[in-house]
């Protein structure tokens, strides 16, 4: 863990543990074994604060501009970064999940979408994308869901307890300018802040989206940022609804105002696609994971973007 974070409600920071060294290994090494035997960890990990922080985009006054941060006990995120350690000896996930995933990065990601338009663009051809949205993903992640998805991808009974164990009687307090409000329950969704949610998200998406996969390989997700895309707009329309589907009928929810559709190197009257009979967006440039992708296949936009931030 890097220095300098803010402290969960403990009061304990990381940097304890780093200017301890061998003593400090040696004491989280004991504490960690017998969490794991247990498979109960100290109440005061339970608590956490949550603080939102404004979008910069949209009415200030409006809640869902806001994203909400947890600050966790900076020792249960070391006890997360061991657990998420062991799952990924365990737990394999696909190759067209490029978020948070070893060997992978934004730029992979940004790369494989622009050479797939570059190759369509030259070919004089068309490519429909969509990129869809999803409703506070983190948020919405039913408990039972991650359990299934869990056992599912191979994870030990021991490992799903001790996961579940981390979730049981969580409880936070919300912290804005004006104060904070009473202590209450969290029962759904994932931890924002933790360092294992990114994991356990993509082990859900992961298994959500296993058979829908199948049926649209030219596939990208980071985390929840999907790019659905196809050779024609009937085919990438067909490919949206089943990827709705598979994830609305697991808790999920996909946001029609959000969710928005691209035509590379569009010939006249190509039309545009609908969710549930609703028109989905469409745009001639959209930004995809902080870089700019334009219909056109060129890349001025985000030149002039790079040019003027240096």
């Amino acid at each position: 863990m890097k220095s300098g974070k803010a402290v969960g409600p403990d009061d304990i920071p990381v940097e304890v543990w780093k200017c301890l060294g061998e003593a400090a290994v040696e004491f989280l090494t004991s504490l960690f074994n017998r969490v794991l035997e247990s498979e109960k960890m100290p109440e005061e990990w339970r608590r956490s604060v949550l603080v939102p922080i404004f979008k910069n985009k949209g009415d200030v006054q409006i809640c869902s501009n806001y994203r909400g941060i947890k600050l966790m006990s900076h020792t249960m995120k070391l006890w997360e970064r061991v657990v998420e350690a062991r799952l990924r000896k365990v737990v394999e996930i696909c190759e067209q999940q490029y978020g948070f995933m070893p060997r992978k990065s934004t730029t992979d990601a940004i790369f494989a979408l622009r050479i797939l338009m570059e190759k369509y663009r030259d070919g004089q051809r068309e490519l429909h994308c969509v990129f869809v949205d999803l409703e506070k993903a983190y948020d919405r992640v039913p408990r039972e869901e991650l359990w299934y998805c869990m056992r599912k991808s191979g994870v030990a009974e021991k490992y799903v307890r001790v996961v579940q164990d981390m979730y049981e009687r969580s409880r936070t307090v919300v912290r804005c300018a004006v104060g904070q409000t009473e202590e209450f329950k969290v029962e759904v969704g994932l931890h924002q802040g933790s360092a294992l949610s990114p994991f356990l998200f993509a082990i859900v998406m992961d298994q959500l989206s296993e058979e829908v996969r199948q049926e649209s390989p030219w596939t990208m997700m980071f985390a929840d940022d999907i790019v659905i895309c196809s050779e024609s707009r009937e085919q990438v329309e067909e490919n949206l609804e089943r990827w709705r589907f598979a994830l609305e009928r697991r808790g999920m929810k996909v946001s029609r105002s959000k969710t928005e559709y691209m035509c590379v190197n569009e010939r006249e009257g190509s039309g545009t696609v609908r969710l549930q009979g609703e028109e989905v967006k469409k745009v001639q440039e959209f930004k995809y994971l902080g870089s700019t992708v334009q219909s056109n296949g060129e890349c001025g936009k985000e030149l002039e973007y790079v040019l003027c931030e240096g």
